[in-house]
């Protein structure tokens, strides 16, 4: 049976507080309403659970993820990166920037250095601009140099609703990505004919899907997108419309990201719709606010798919903490909790179990 393991989550931040403790910092800098320099996150983060050596290693962040990575081997991982890649100094007015110096690129690198797997990276939301267009344009060529694969933005329209296509042996896996503006990004980030942008949709039920049509029955169809609050489980009308919508015109597996904690998910048609994966890794520890989401718990999810006919073979959750500014394996009462937000959210009810720090969902 020829079969593909996939890797993906939600949003990679490797801004502020985690580019200053990488190699190379950028300058510190920013200009958020009541913290000026992004080394404030770092000691946010301390004051909560203790001193954090740095500059750290590159895979200081990862930390059990990386584990996670050997044991289980996926072939791809797909990840949004909401952070521009970038020295510029010249910001977007928006309140929250973040960047990360193109230095510490081997931050990425070492989640596919030395191993057969993929890295794609969605860059279609709300940050991948906060530098200006000089600031994507820097992400994407720093991308290149290091052969990172991306989706969702371009130096032009074109560019950022392109499909990638990788071959998987002789099968491809064709890979797409948008950001809606519930997300909060601007009408102004859109790419344009001659102008650097991202793949940005104004309306879930009006919004062409023709360019899933041609894709259709000539391969596996990835499609992610960045919507929806910062804040809430709630899945509106309009994004299941427009879910099922795609996995209708051909999609085999749909994961949406935005909101800063993990929400529900479905089986649609014998396929995956992942409504809100979450954060992966980010610099919010230690700030207070909407405790109730434990947003500090994250979730990656690994999938894996026969080829032959298309169809998800294993689902699995692989929960962890951030703690440190780094993963760390959860608690068996922090994975409890994920469960049973899960079992909340979701239909899986008496489908869910748990073994060796994963969370399993039987389909």
């Amino acid at each position: 049976m020829n079969k593909i393991k996939i890797f993906f989550c939600g949003d990679v931040m490797l801004g502020r507080g985690i580019d200053q403790i990488l190699p190379y910092p950028c300058n510190s800098r920013i200009y958020e309403p009541f913290v000026k320099d992004a080394r404030d996150y770092v000691k946010f983060a301390e004051e909560i659970n203790g001193r954090i050596n740095y500059p750290v290693s590159w895979d200081y962040i990862w930390g059990d993820f990386l584990n996670e990575l050997e044991k289980e081997a996926p072939d791809l991982l797909i990840m949004n990166l909401e952070t521009s890649i970038t020295t510029n100094e010249e910001y977007e007015p928006k309140g929250i920037n973040y960047r990360m110096n193109p230095k510490n690129i081997e931050v990425l690198k070492i989640l596919i250095k030395d191993r057969q797997r993929t890295l794609v990276l969605n860059l279609a939301n709300n940050h991948i601009l906060d530098y200006k267009e000089k600031g994507l344009l820097e992400t994407i060529q720093t991308l290149k140099n290091n052969n990172i694969l991306f989706v969702g933005a371009g130096e032009n329209i074109e560019e950022a609703k392109k499909a990638l296509i990788l071959n998987f042996g002789d099968f491809p896996i064709i890979i797409l990505g948008c950001a809606h503006i519930s997300s909060g990004v601007p009408l102004s980030w859109q790419a344009k004919e001659n102008k650097p942008g991202v793949n940005l949709i104004k309306n879930l039920r009006t919004s062409d899907v023709c360019r899933i049509e041609k894709y259709k029955n000539n391969g596996l169809i990835i499609f992610n997108i960045h919507w929806g609050p910062n804040w809430g489980y709630e899945i509106s009308n309009e994004e299941k419309y427009f879910a099922h919508n795609l996995i209708d015109s051909g999609v085999d597996l749909f994961f949406g990201h935005s909101s800063h904690h993990f929400k529900g998910f479905e089986i649609y048609k014998d396929k995956l719709i992942v409504y809100g994966t979450g954060d992966f890794i980010n610099d919010y520890e230690g700030i207070g606010g909407y405790e109730e989401f434990r947003s500090y718990l994250v979730l990656g999810y690994l999938v894996e798919f026969d080829l032959e006919n298309k169809r998800l073979t294993s689902f699995k959750l692989l929960p962890f903490r951030i703690k440190k500014l780094r993963l760390n394996y959860c608690k068996k009462e922090e994975i409890n909790w994920i469960i049973e937000v899960i079992k909340r959210e979701s239909i899986f009810k008496d489908r869910i179990y748990t073994e060796n720090n994963k969370i399993e969902v039987k389909i």
